[in-house]
């Protein structure tokens, strides 16, 4: 049996910034549940993956009956769910078991226990009320959820493009640099290349906010003039953005995790104590989901302007620095440099 200590977990486990429902309800557990599992059990991430879906179903199963005590364990079952959920990922991170199928799984088992708890949350108080807003009320936890998943991504995927053709340009804009001051006679260092074109690095400032789990490299080159350009609007956005991070929080304080346990704990809890409660917390919550969605969609904007102008600026440099080759280097400088895109 393995011996991880505590501190393999967190070390090698936690995110470098998480939501802060997760960094302060659900780490301080899962850290050792995860550490007992390593140690002792040959407990699968899939398996946990599994069993956080079972316990999403018997959550779901509880929020049918509507009655405050099978509210509240409802509520206590589904956040064991996320907890066994997040443990899925500290084990594979842990031992280096994870795989792209049980990142699938993960993902899709994530899908169906938000629609099951949905469906199963506002059925149960549609039986007990014959109020037909529940059943609106399921319609938009759904949509909600899809809605968020799908822009994550997409904007994750589009940001990945757009890094690639920015780092591609500024690589092709440094060796015909290079090139063009070696042909006119000049003696340069490689690394001194590209001096006037650092303003253009980073025209994609990192995300923390977009959910997508520390998947962008914080020292890629292109990865700083979104930031700075949000910042300058924003000047008091660092202040609070470092001061929660410094605790591994992210600033997008209400993502999709949030909403989720919004709608599937903190409203059943409520509706135990005061009945109807339901509704009131999950407008709370997709109000709140959908303004911090904004700040993303304003952040996204912005960087694709920065990235407009400097693939604009790098390209110019390019056919500058052709132009100061001289006719017969022109060609090979041509041929061994692939295009900006």
């Amino acid at each position: 049996m393995a011996n991880f200590t505590l501190d393999d977990v967190r070390q090698r486990t936690y995110k470098a910034r998480d939501a802060w429902w997760t960094v302060l309800l659900v780490d301080p557990l899962a850290a050792r549940l995860v550490r007992f599992t390593a140690n002792r059990t040959r407990v699968t991430p899939n398996q946990l993956t599994v069993g956080a879906l079972v316990l999403g179903l018997a959550a779901g199963a509880c929020f049918t009956v509507a009655s405050w005590p099978w509210l509240l364990l409802g509520a206590l079952l589904y956040h064991l769910s996320f907890t066994l959920d997040c443990m899925d990922g500290k084990i594979a991170r842990l031992k280096g078991t994870g795989s792209v199928f049980g990142a699938w799984l993960d993902y899709i088992f994530d899908r169906v226990r938000v629609l099951a708890c949905a469906i199963a949350l506002m059925a149960g108080q549609y039986a007990a009320t014959d109020n037909v807003a529940y059943v609106w009320t399921a319609v938009a936890v759904v949509f909600l959820d899809m809605l968020r998943y799908m822009d994550a991504l997409e904007i994750y995927k589009v940001r990945s493009q757009m890094r690639v053709t920015l780092n591609a340009a500024r690589e092709e804009a440094a060796e015909l640099e290079l090139a063009a001051r070696r042909a006119n006679g000049e003696i340069v260092d490689a690394a001194e290349v590209g001096a006037d074109l650092r303003s253009a690095e980073g025209a994609l400032g990192e995300d923390p906010e977009a959910d997508m789990e520390n998947r962008v490299v914080a020292d890629d080159p292109a990865m700083a003039m979104m930031r700075q350009g949000f910042e300058q609007k924003f000047p008091w956005y660092a202040r609070i953005r470092n001061a929660l991070m410094a605790g591994r929080i992210r600033p997008h304080l209400i993502s999709g995790i949030e909403f989720q346990m919004g709608v599937f704990i903190i409203a059943p809890i409520a509706a135990a104590i005061v009945p109807g409660a339901v509704i009131p917390v999950v407008v709370a919550s997709a109000v709140g989901m959908l303004a911090f969605e904004l700040v993303i969609i304003y952040k996204f904007w912005l960087a694709s302007r920065d990235y407009s102008r400097s693939l604009a600026k790098l390209n110019d440099a390019i056919e500058g620095y052709r132009a100061q080759l001289p006719a017969e280097y022109r060609e090979t400088a041509n041929a061994g440099v692939g295009s900006s895109g």
